[in-house]
């Protein structure tokens, strides 16, 4: 994520229950590997709708974060919003939130059953931490983490039942059992480190290991899990990609698409590191937070969080 400003903490109430309006817009700067750019869906700046995190269900449909609303929604394929929880508000309102000063809910995984696993940041030791929503059921707190830190991007382990998350102000990766408990510190490696504003932030699992990203350095970060299940020696695997957030692997190998937020442009990055700008504001970005891939289908949802226009979610399309 990149620098939010002041009006968040005075963000009006998300609407319980929403619509976006799909439109057509042609694309006029996505590049090679992509083609067929288009803003798919608008979503509500004023009521708070700035998506943060996504994670995609079979049959279409995708949860997301919306940040300035502490909640969590689900965007169906014809693109309905449907609120499905809204995260209670710190007493103090999350003016204490390290770096931001507003509370936001912030990455989410889905397990195969349904459940959502998110993290909330408040700046707070009663909130902030990492949480689940049940299908039907109501979002509750399962782990605590530092009030002092921001956690950030999450995923899911399925297989060992493990979550791991990025906290970006205390540059660590923290460990957390799907069922709750208490964290540890994975993984602190100076790498993971900010330089002034946020450090580790987007994470993934593939291939055996952990792979982060740290928006101030620039960096895409590769961590292998040992059979022990502790962090591996670290290793940057691209650099040079200004304000990176959320990331994305395409299916071809280690080639994956990353979220550039301040200049608001989608990167392709290959796996020997060398990437190319495929998506730009032309094509209708606005501080993309996150991205995710389906098939040959590409998700970029971005926030406004500094352009404070139009948060919105554009669709393209991989080439062959």
């Amino acid at each position: 994520m990149d620098k939010k400003l002041p009006w968040y903490a005075a963000s009006a109430a998300v609407l319980a229950t929403a619509s976006v309006a799909l439109t057509a817009t042609p694309a006029s700067a996505v590049s090679a590997p992509l083609h067929g750019a288009r803003i798919a869906a608008h979503f509500d700046l004023a009521a708070g709708q700035t998506p943060e995190n996504v994670a995609l269900a079979p049959g279409g449909a995708a949860y997301v974060t919306f940040a300035a609303g502490r909640q969590i929604a689900e965007i169906s394929p014809g693109g309905a919003v449907r609120v499905l929880a809204t995260l209670p508000e710190p007493a103090d309102g999350g003016v204490h939130t390290p770096v931001l000063g507003f509370a936001l809910t912030v990455g989410i995984t889905r397990a195969g059953d349904g459940t959502l696993y998110f993290l909330y940041a408040t700046g707070t030791p009663d909130l902030t931490g990492v949480w689940r929503l049940r299908p039907g059921g109501r979002p509750q707190r399962i782990a605590a983490l530092p009030a002092g830190g921001l956690p950030n991007g999450l995923a899911l382990d399925q297989d060992t039942g493990t979550l791991y998350g990025t906290d970006s102000v205390l540059g660590t990766i923290w460990r957390v059992p799907s069922a709750g408990g208490t964290p540890t510190t994975w993984s602190a490696a100076p790498e993971l480190a900010g330089a002034g504003f946020l450090g580790a932030n987007g994470l993934k699992l593939r291939g055996g290991a952990v792979w982060a990203t740290n928006l101030d350095r620039g960096t895409v970060l590769r961590i292998p899990i040992r059979r022990d299940g502790s962090a591996g020696a670290i290793r940057t695997v691209a650099t040079g990609l200004a304000g990176i957030d959320d990331f994305g692997f395409t299916g071809r190998g280690d080639e994956l698409l990353a979220a550039l937020n301040g200049p608001s442009e989608v990167a392709l990055v290959r796996p020997d590191g060398s990437h190319s700008i495929v998506l730009t504001p032309a094509d209708g970005l606005q501080n993309p937070t996150s991205l995710a891939v389906r098939g040959s289908t590409v998700y970029v949802f971005s926030a406004a969080y500094v352009t404070a226009q139009d948060p919105n979610l554009v669709v393209a399309h991989l080439g062959c």
